[in-house]
């Protein structure tokens, strides 16, 4: 592993750091249709494949309608229109053109309805529930002392008993467990630690201990889990795919579900978060390569460095201030920790 790592920082700031993010250009998929009517089950990046070559360029070329406060939302049944504006490719809902004067209130479908950006079933676990804290927001949370008399463990329906909650500001709790440290590979800087989600908790009493119940559970609660107030969930419509608004380059330095191998649809940790610039639909390359390999016809003593190759493409859907989580949208090989990421570019 530190082989690896070595090779691929060692070439980072050589050959990719300068690059920066210059306008791409929009092309169309070969096969785009005309027009597309948007069908339940659609996610946005589907959509904008089936009219670009490059999804995350939708913005470029999206016109929604001004006067509604998320332009980008689409619902099943529109009809999605390809038309050219001095010669560039425009997408629009048929009938919602910045040339047509709308109400906001002429849409009456829920948010909730609108189609999401990324596939629901792939992220939903990782949406609302906190994965990633500091050491010190970790150390510091209250945390399960004792179970009902008898038990060594709880699931859903157990009380257990946390120091300590002083207050009920907060009565729905996420119970995590701690888990390993994110290691930036570069410099060996911790950037967060792992928040293993075990369950949900509701307060019933506060003090030291305090009393709460387990709800939902999805492993076996164990003493020493932390509590944390419970997050809201980020709406699913809530973000677009598009580039990055400036240069962004790290690395995958871990997977959730912990394979060795990264496909499509699973979702990685990055080594850059909020504090570098990344927001939610933002979307990276992945390469592979910048390892050395020996040249056996020169000799032991001569080396060549393997050229970096584009690999995949995936997209950030939740930010922590120094790392994110990303879903692989597709691979063209299987993926793995310590794989470059970096701004889409020309």
């Amino acid at each position: 592993m530190l082989k690896i790592r070595h090779t691929v920082v060692g070439l980072l700031s050589g050959l990719l750091l300068a690059t920066s993010i210059a306008a791409e250009t929009i092309d169309l998929n070969p096969s785009h249709p005309e027009r597309y009517i948007v069908q339940k089950g659609d996610t946005l990046w589907d959509i904008s494949g089936r009219f670009l070559r490059h999804p995350w360029l939708w913005p470029e070329v999206w016109q929604g309608n001004p006067q509604i406060t998320n332009p980008h939302l689409i619902y099943p049944g529109d009809v999605i229109v390809l038309s050219y504006v001095d010669g560039q490719p425009r997408l629009s809902v048929e009938g919602s053109s910045r040339d047509v004067k709308l109400s906001p209130t002429i849409r009456r479908s829920p948010l909730e309805e609108a189609i999401p950006a990324i596939p629901i079933d792939a992220i939903t676990p990782f949406l609302s529930r906190q994965y990633v804290g500091t050491g010190q927001q970790i150390q510091s949370a209250p945390y399960i002392a004792a179970f009902e008399e008898g038990h060594i463990a709880a699931a859903s329906g157990d009380q257990i008993y946390v120091r300590s909650i002083a207050s009920d500001e907060h009565r729905a709790f996420d119970v995590v467990r701690p888990g390993k440290p994110y290691v930036d590979p570069e410099t060996g800087e911790k950037l967060g630690y792992e928040a293993m989600f075990i369950g949900n908790a509701q307060l019933t009493d506060t003090g030291d201990p305090a009393t709460l119940v387990l709800v939902r559970t999805e492993k076996e609660a164990a003493l020493g889990d932390r509590l944390l107030p419970d997050t809201e969930e980020t709406p699913l419509h809530a973000f677009h795919p598009k580039a990055p608004s400036q240069p962004v380059q790290g690395r995958i330095i871990s997977v959730l579900d912990g394979v060795s191998q990264i496909g499509q649809y699973q979702t990685v940790v990055l080594d850059r978060g909020a504090a570098n610039g990344l927001e939610p639909g933002d979307v990276l390359k992945v390469f592979q390569g910048g390892y050395r390999v020996r040249d056996w016809v020169r000799g032991t003593n001569q080396s060549l460095r393997i050229p970096f190759e584009e690999a995949g493409v995936l997209m950030v859907y939740r930010v922590f201030p120094r790392v994110s989580f990303g879903l692989i949208m597709y691979a063209t090989k299987p993926l793995h920790i310590y794989d470059l990421v970096r701004s889409p570019e020309t």
